[in-house]
């Protein structure tokens, strides 16, 4: 039962359209330039297109499972062309690719409707959907005839993937297959303008590209949401403008990534992930061991040129200022430009990457001959090293040198800051400690890296000194355990009684029974995580949003629900749905929620339809996936990509958005690296705190960032174990959290499903309580992912490690146990979490619905 928020009007909304519009204008922004001779942007008098690839018609606007969207409308790449006014001549090859796709899906479906009659589980659908993924076919052999006569060829290279499953580093995922190569070069030889756009998430091999004669122009289009064919149309015609740089190195070879040979199922044991690269990870990694890159972090070429020339550089303090002018030196074509700031720390007791990113900013839209000054500014604290030995960042004495560039691969020496001697900038402890030894890379010397006039510019840098005093020691305050608040008034208080200044939170807190507490830290889908209506309909009041949080005390505490939906490329909810005069959801006349090749053959319960049917929709708009976010580095494009998000949560209702995603890309194989922004935790961390101060605008929405932490891949994911280093842990996998809290302070955070050194990060207190909250100042609620503490179409199999526990959720500072079971009920109540713990989390659950419902 449920007042629906949603539309009851058929047709797009004012709203829809806008939001199209928006994510129109800001998304070529995203899309990054790889290659150009010239042949981009195509020029007016282009007007047959020879289109090809398997992501001519079937592109793919985001990825599998929780990142998809459901929009009403998706603008594909031959729909957008056609929209500009191009005319597609390539039809009968496209018409063919469709009959491949066709059948393909149709082979797909049989498979899964017989494991499920093997296994007489329909829940194993959807297992198969995370496991064992459909993917598009290959493309069939071109013929001579299917060349038709053309101004200009394109051919878009589409690969998918998404949650439950990591890529594979073979041919029709991160290689082009055979008859892909075959055709690109034979098109490439057949026309004289020819682009390649590659609609992807992710890293592919690019050295067949890179190496054929006749491709004019590679563009990572990557996948733009629901109006990509739109936006593709804008650049390649150049009624838009690409400004993108990469958020991930693009390698040579897959094997020069430092965890090719471990990651995932690469080595055979899922079991245990060993982070041997510890802080070398991204271009830490290839700077500080001399491996030149493909295409290198933060690479990006535009239609036009720029010079950039640092013009004045100073320190206050521990703030580095530095003013970068920026001029547009073509003479034809506007752009912009991102300008990224290194630094390169001494190598002392520490050992050091060459450098890391410290800043960034891009310049507004410059004409040709126009300039920009850009101002961009860093602490020197946060240039300081973790010291495992100490538990302590320190910033050891030494030069650290200011590099001012456009990529990583491509930065100049501006100053020196000369730090005199070693300041421990933050003392901690050593809260995440690996449960076994782990043999981690060393660049003690290795070759860097390097440049011609290298060393002149360390020579010629102007010199800086850090004033003693600058930089104050913090040392952190751990919380003790909780003590219990007891209220034995007789009047039975009420939220709406704290709201009103009646009575406080503590007051309300001393009254409420374990039974009240336990139901209020657990989601409402009482069957568990195996039930059919969880995957689409699990909340009682916004049909395809993934849960709610209790309901039992609305009616005598005035303890309204949460309700919570996946992202992360937009809201994920069912996109039409029907209800009886009662109010009772009818689900043959609904869509679902949730829908993949191999899922729609499941049948839907027949309905006892009471009296008059009344349709509602809830189309909402799909975004650029967050490494096409990332890609802009433009934070006000992200912060608008979230007030966009943010303004549809709460059209419909939706308190937590479960987005961002911002684990570390660490291997480019991680089947969900499209729903994280970048292999940079400063890069990461930024774009999080910008979606998050988006969506936050907006009354009763907050952001989840999530998965807390190393969510790195996919395959056993439930189940494996990180073993990581305290170090690579702070500096790597958990800085971009931190950076997120401290910016932005989202309301809510979700943990992983995996395990760090041993521990369940769901039931982790240190991870959780230490480092979040009592080192980070997080103030909201953390949650678990969905299943967490088990499932029955996982469980099945037996695997090393098994899942968390709901008791020890409460007992470390996990505050909701999601989608929630009566098992999980039971298990706080059976196992001596005490009245204390139990309010400590529904104080957080009872101050996220003050700010969310009231």
């Amino acid at each position: 039962m449920g007042i629906w928020r949603a539309s009851k009007e058929a047709d797009m909304s004012k709203r829809e359209k806008e939001h199209m519009e928006k994510v129109r204008k800001f998304a070529p922004e995203g899309m990054v330039l790889l290659e150009n001779d010239g042949t981009m942007p195509l020029n007016s008098g282009i007007k047959k297109l020879a289109l090809f690839g398997n992501g001519a018609r079937h592109m793919i606007k985001g990825g599998k499972g929780s990142g998809d969207v459901n929009s009403r409308n998706v603008v594909g790449i031959e729909q957008g062309l056609k929209e500009a006014g191009l005319e597609i001549v390539t039809g009968a090859w496209l018409d063919k690719y469709d009959k491949c796709v066709e059948d393909a899906k149709k082979s797909y479906k049989e498979h899964v409707q017989k494991v499920v009659e093997e296994t007489g589980d329909p829940m194993m659908a959807f297992a198969q959907a995370f496991s064992n993924p459909y993917h598009d076919p290959d493309i069939q052999v071109l013929d001579d005839s299917d060349m038709a006569d053309a101004d200009a060829a394109v051919y878009v290279v589409a690969r998918d993937s998404g949650e439950g499953a990591d890529r594979k580093a073979v041919a029709g995922d991160y290689e082009l297959t055979e008859n892909e190569k075959d055709t690109i070069k034979r098109l490439a030889a057949h026309y004289d303008k020819f682009v390649v756009a590659l609609n992807v998430g992710g890293v592919l091999d690019t050295k067949f590209l890179r190496g054929t004669k006749g491709i004019g122009a590679v563009l990572l289009m990557s996948q733009a949401g629901n109006v990509i064919g739109s936006v593709f149309a804008d650049v390649l015609l150049g009624k838009a403008i690409p400004s993108g740089h990469l958020a991930m190195t693009w390698a040579e070879n897959y094997t020069d990534y430092p965890s090719h040979d471990t990651f995932s199922f690469m080595n055979g044991d899922l079991d245990d992930e060993f982070y041997k690269e510890g802080i070398y990870v991204g271009y830490r990694y290839f700077d500080s061991f001399g491996i030149k890159p493909a295409y290198p972090f933060g690479f990006g070429r535009a239609y036009t040129d720029f010079s950039i020339e640092t013009k004045d550089i100073s320190l206050k303090g521990e703030e580095l200022i530095v003013n970068v002018e920026v001029k547009n030196t073509g003479d034809k074509f506007d752009g912009k430009q991102v300008v990224q700031l290194y630094v390169s720390a001494p190598d002392g007791k520490i050992e050091k990457p060459v450098k890391e990113l410290k800043a960034f900013a891009k310049t507004k839209l410059l004409a040709p001959g126009e300039s920009d000054v850009l101002t961009l500014n860093a602490k020197v604290s946060e240039f300081a090293s973790y010291d495992e030995s100490r538990a302590s960042y320190v910033l050891e004495a030494g030069k650290y040198f200011i590099r001012v560039g456009e990529n990583a691969c491509d930065t100049h020496i501006v100053a020196a800051i000369d730090v005199k001697d070693e300041i421990v900038t933050y003392k901690l402890s050593n809260r995440m400690k690996p449960d076994t030894e782990i043999q981690e890379l060393s660049a003690r010397g290795a070759k860097p890296l390097t440049y011609e006039k290298e060393d002149a510019e360390k020579e010629s840098a102007k010199a800086l000194t850090l004033e003693a005093g600058a930089i104050s020691t913090v040392t952190a305050e751990y919380e003790g355990a909780p003590v219990e608040l007891k209220n034995d008034a007789a009047e039975k208080l009420t939220l709406e009684d704290v709201k009103n200044g009646k009575a406080t939170l503590d007051d309300l807190l001393g009254q409420l029974t374990r039974d009240e507490m336990a139901d209020l830290c657990v989601g409402t889908a009482r069957g568990g995580f195996d039930q059919q209506t969880v995957i689409g309909n699990a909340s009682a009041v916004v049909p395809g949003a993934a849960g709610d949080t209790s309901t039992l005390m609305v009616n005598d505490r005035g303890v309204h629900n949460l309700v919570l939906a996946d992202g992360p490329a937009g809201l994920r909810l069912t996109p039409y749905f029907a209800v009886d005069e009662e109010n009772n959801i009818i689900p043959e006349l609904s869509a679902r929620g949730f829908e993949f090749v191999g899922f729609e053959g499941m049948e839907m319960p027949k309905s006892d339809i009471k009296g008059e049917v009344t349709k509602y929709y809830q189309y909402c708009t799909a975004i650029p996936i967050a490494t096409m976010l990332a890609q802009t580095w433009n934070m006000d494009v992200v912060e608008e990509a979230g007030d966009l998000v943010g303004a549809e949560c709460e059209e419909f209702g939706v308190n937590l958005w479960l987005a961002p995603g911002m684990n570390i890309q660490k291997n480019p194989l991680c089947g969900r690296n499209f729903e994280y922004y970048s292999e940079d935790p400063l890069l990461a961390g930024c774009c999080a705190a910008a979606d998050t101060i988006g969506v936050q605008k907006h009354k009763g929405c907050g952001t989840t960032i999530k998965h807390f932490a190393c969510n790195n891949q996919e395959d056993n994911r439930m189940h494996t174990n990180a073993h990581v280093s305290e170090r690579a842990l702070r500096e790597i996998y958990l800085k971009g959290f931190e950076i997120a809290v401290k910016k932005s302070q989202p309301l809510s955070i979700m943990t992983s499903y995996n395990l760090v050194n041993g521990i369940h990060t769901a039931n982790n207190y240190n991870l959780l309580t230490a480092i979040c909250r009592n080192e980070w100042g997080f103030k909201g609620v953390i949650m678990t992912d969905w299943g967490t503490t088990g499932n029955d179409w996982s469980s099945k199999e037996e695997h090393k490690y098994g899942e968390s526990s709901a008791a020890e959720c409460v007992r470390c500072g996990n505050d909701l146990t999601m989608p929630g079971s009566q098992k999980d009920i039971d298990n706080i109540l059976d196992n001596g979490v005490t009245r204390a713990e139990l309010q400590a989390c529904a104080r957080r659950i009872l101050k996220c619905v003050l700010e969310c419902r009231y």
